[in-house]
């Protein structure tokens, strides 16, 4: 048995998975929801508009479903008012749903008690889609 960095063995069911188990994963959860973190201003957007090979802003929705404004997500002085609950897609790249967190400044508590509750949520949930599946 051999071990990988990430401590999962050959043998352990999610390292070999075959194709009709990818099948049925990917037929259960159609987009693949990833929470990106990182400072303020520090071209969190940027980096995944590389990514997904654009130069054009996601399209943004609110918890409701609503497209909102995707100004939200340009650099300030307010470090943007943007909430970690929005869904932000790009129609480049439509099988990924990004979560940005606003970002961490030195002492920022109240971000990062936002960020933890916002995991610990969508660990919570029962429905694969809603679940979060890659933290970046």
């Amino acid at each position: 048995m051999s071990e990988s960095i990430s401590g999962t063995t050959s043998e352990d069911p999610l390292f070999n998975l075959d194709d009709e188990k990818t099948d049925w994963i990917r037929s259960a959860c159609r987009r693949f929801r990833i929470l990106i973190i990182g400072r303020a201003n520090a071209g969190k957007t940027t980096i995944l508009q590389k990514v997904c090979n654009t130069t054009e802003l996601p399209v943004v929705y609110n918890t409701k479903g609503k497209e909102i404004d995707p100004v939200i997500l340009e650099a300030s002085a307010s470090r943007g008012l943007h909430n970690i609950e929005d869904e932000m897609v790009f129609k480049s790249n439509p099988g990924f749903i990004f979560h940005d967190s606003r970002g961490f400044e030195a002492g920022g508590i109240e971000e990062l008690n936002k960020v933890k509750s916002f995991i610990e949520r969508r660990s919570k949930k029962t429905w694969l889609p809603n679940k979060l599946h890659a933290i970046w």
